[in-house]
C-alpha cells in the first residue's frame, strides 16, 4: 500500500480522489479464523497465563502491536496487519486473557478480573522485544492501553486509540440504545446484550465474519466478558496525563461508532490527539482498514 494515498475525509485539504477508501468500498468477504500468509503463530507467556499471539512482518523492523478488545481477537487485525508489514513494520497481536484461544488465561479461582491483569500482561509483552512500539488499543483495549502507557511510558512509540471509550466513568451513558439503561442494568446484563446484538448479526456483518464472532464464543470465557463490562462502567480518567504525554496520539472511529462523533472530537481535543472519521461502524480495522493503515502510518513517521 503506498503511504502517499490521501488521509481521511475528515481532514480539511483532503482531495477528492480517495483510493485507500476505493479500496476499502471493494473488499470481498473471507473466512476471517485464517490469519495473514506467513502469520507466526506463538503463546506468549504472559502474568496472567499463556496468551495466543501472532506475529507479521521482520523481527528487523520497527514493532507494532495491535490489541483486540473484549469478545474481539487478533483475527480482528487480518486486514490491517498485512497493510502495517508491507510498509516496513514487524506487527504483533494477542488475544486478551480470557477471550477465544487465550481463554486458559485470566484471573485466579476466586479473583475477578481487574484492569491490572490486562495491564500487565500488555506491559509483559510489550518489554518483551523491540520497545518503544507503536500500540493500538481497540475499544476497551483503549482503556488498557492508556493505563500502560500511565505506567510505562518507555514502551510507547505512538499510541492509536481505536473506537475507544471517549469518556471516563461509566462508559455506556451515551452509548447508542443501551445509553439510558446502562446506569440500572448490571454488566452482566449490559453484556448479554452486547452478546446477544454480536450472535444476532444487528451489525449486518457478512457471513465469514458472523462465522468468527460466533466462532470465538465457543471458546471465550462469559465471565471475563462481564467483569470487562464491569471494569468499563468504572473506567480512570487519564485525560490529562495523556495530554502531557510527548508521543503522537490518533482517535481513530467510525461515523457510526457505538459513540457519537462529537465525544470522540471531544476525546481528541482533550488529549491533543488528531482525530480521524471513517464512513463505518464500531469496527475499522475491519471495513475500512486502509483508511486506517494509511492514518497510522502518518501517525508513526510525523505526518499525521
Amino acid at each position: 500500500m503506498s503511504t502517499r494515498l490521501r488521509r481521511s475525509r475528515s481532514e480539511p485539504d483532503a482531495d477528492p480522489v480517495d483510493l485507500a477508501a476505493e479500496l476499502d468500498r471493494a473488499l470481498p468477504d473471507r473466512d476471517w479464523t485464517v490469519l495473514p500468509p506467513e502469520s507466526r503463530v506463538f503463546r506468549f507467556p504472559a502474568p496472567s497465563g499463556a496468551l495466543a499471539a501472532m506475529a507479521l512482518g521482520d523481527p528487523a523492523h520497527p514493532r507494532v502491536v495491535l490489541v483486540p478488545g473484549a469478545t474481539g481477537s487478533k483475527e480482528d487485525f487480518v486486514l490491517l496487519a498485512p497493510l502495517l508489514a508491507e510498509a516496513g513494520y514487524l506487527v504483533e497481536s494477542f488475544d486478551l486473557a480470557g477471550q477465544y484461544e487465550s481463554a486458559s488465561a485470566g484471573a485466579a479461582p476466586g479473583e475477578p478480573f481487574r484492569y491490572d491483569l490486562f495491564v500487565d500482561d500488555l506491559i509483559a509483552f510489550l518489554s518483551t522485544g523491540s520497545s518503544p512500539a507503536h500500540v493500538l488499543g481497540y475499544s476497551f483495549a483503549g482503556i488498557v492501553a492508556e493505563i500502560a502507557l500511565a505506567e510505562r511510558p518507555d514502551l510507547f512509540a505512538s499510541l492509536t486509540l481505536l473506537g475507544a471509550p471517549p469518556q471516563p466513568g461509566q462508559v455506556f451513558r451515551r452509548v447508542r440504545w443501551i445509553g439510558p439503561l446502562s446506569w440500572v442494568i448490571t454488566a452482566r446484563g449490559i453484556a448479554s446484550l452486547m452478546i446477544w446484538g454480536l450472535l444476532s448479526n444487528r451489525n449486518h456483518v457478512p457471513p465469514g465474519r458472523l462465522g468468527l464472532v460466533r466462532h470465538r464464543f465457543d471458546y471465550t470465557v462469559r465471565r471475563s466478558v462481564d467483569e470487562i463490562v464491569g471494569l468499563m462502567k468504572r473506567s480512570p480518567d487519564l485525560r490529562r496525563l495523556l495530554l502531557r504525554s510527548p508521543i503522537p496520539m490518533l482517535v481513530a472511529v467510525g461515523e457510526r461508532d457505538l459513540w457519537p462523533t462529537a465525544l470522540h472530537r471531544d476525546f481528541a481535543n482533550r488529549i491533543g490527539a488528531e482525530l480521524r472519521v471513517y464512513p463505518t461502524g464500531h469496527s475499522p480495522c475491519e471495513t475500512t482498514p486502509h483508511q486506517l493503515a494509511r492514518d497510522m502510518l502518518a501517525l508513526f513517521q510525523g505526518r499525521l
